[in-house]
């Protein structure tokens, strides 16, 4: 059985500072799997299963816990934590990973390339406050790869960029100096572009992959849930499964981040409360007309703002709704108490 320090597994200062006396005689664990039931957590003494005292959903593969061997009975902060809002009609926010150093956004140098999309898995990355690394698969499938770098690098001068053949293991060797030391890499993008092959020749596994669609490049799942492995350089790895929707919330710093040449101009406008349509002195008109801007750029920049604000906003008056009904259930059952020691 493979043995892990606290340090190994990505224990830092950040997580001490959190305990207290009480503390003393908890165990540190990093979750490395979430299921509906259960927790699977790694520490210095093995690997555990534990009992959740919270929701399952309050959990993220990444997170660090304190147990006393049996449950997870505190949630420590995390340093950084992807979340998007939860797919389908659900209102709420799904957290993805917690605690990971690098966001690893996997495409393809094909017809999966998509700077719409990819504008939003960056977006996500930047909010969480780690670091983003664009990762162009199918390098040796493109007569021209480095297109595709360059499309990924000009959307912000945050984002670094890397092609790969997911399929050379010397090659998919790049990109170990962002999952060695216990640093953490996250993979995320769209089914088929990769992730498992990469994870494969990363962790030193051997799942099977899926073919994708000839039709529109389009891939089938093969991972079915988050987990975080060991990589052979030393860190740690979370593969996701394809995401077929991703919805902002909760990110506008990483908007700001992302479009920050945009930020800057608005800041330049006449009014504060600009809309950049018909106002006087509107410094993001006057670099679309003068063609500094992009326009396609800006529409994106106003549409993912614009979704962002709808769902926080939602998701916030759904918290408030939920915290209104428990408050008037608590006092109707007070009340419902009260009425029978009256009675009694």
């Amino acid at each position: 059985m493979t043995t892990y320090t606290l340090a190994d597994l990505g224990w830092s200062d950040h997580f001490a500072r959190q305990l207290t006396e009480d503390d003393a005689d908890l165990i540190p664990a990093r979750i490395s799997e979430v299921h509906r039931s259960q927790l699977v957590a790694l520490t210095e003494a093995g690997e555990l299963r534990l009992t959740p005292a919270e929701a399952a959903g309050a959990y993220a593969v990444g997170d660090w816990v304190l147990t006393d061997g049996a449950s997870a009975l505190r949630r420590l902060d995390p340093v950084t934590d992807l979340h998007r809002r939860a797919a389908g009609h659900a209102v709420g926010s799904q957290r993805i990973a917690a605690n990971v150093d690098t966001v690893g956004l996997v495409t393809s140098c094909n017809a999966d390339f998509n700077v719409a999309r990819l504008e939003r898995y960056l977006a996500l990355a930047l909010a969480s406050n780690a670091l983003p690394l664009v990762i162009l698969t199918k390098a040796d499938l493109c007569d021209d790869p480095d297109s595709f770098k360059r499309q990924a690098e000009r959307l912000s001068p945050l984002v670094t960029a890397i092609t790969i053949n997911a399929k050379d293991p010397e090659d998919v060797k790049r990109l170990n100096p962002w999952c060695s030391k216990a640093q953490t890499l996250a993979l995320l993008g769209s089914s088929g572009v990769g992730k498992t092959t990469l994870r494969n020749a990363l962790a030193g596994e051997t799942e099977a992959t899926q073919d994708i669609r000839e039709d529109d490049a389009r891939g089938r799942h093969t991972t079915t849930h988050r987990a975080l492995r060991p990589t052979l350089a030393g860190g740690w790895l979370i593969d996701t499964p394809g995401m077929r929707e991703l919805q902002l919330s909760g990110t506008s710093e990483g908007l700001e981040e992302l479009f920050d040449d945009i930020e800057t101009l608005a800041a330049q406008c006449k009014f504060s409360d600009c809309a950049h349509e018909s106002e006087p002195g509107c410094a993001v008109k006057a670099a679309l007309a003068s063609g500094a801007l992009d326009r396609a750029r800006f529409l994106r920049w106003q549409k993912l703002n614009r979704e962002d604000q709808y769902n926080s906003e939602t998701i916030a008056a759904a918290r408030a709704r939920q915290k209104s009904f428990g408050r008037v259930v608590k006092e109707a059952m007070a009340k419902s108490r009260h009425k029978r020691g009256y009675e009694d």
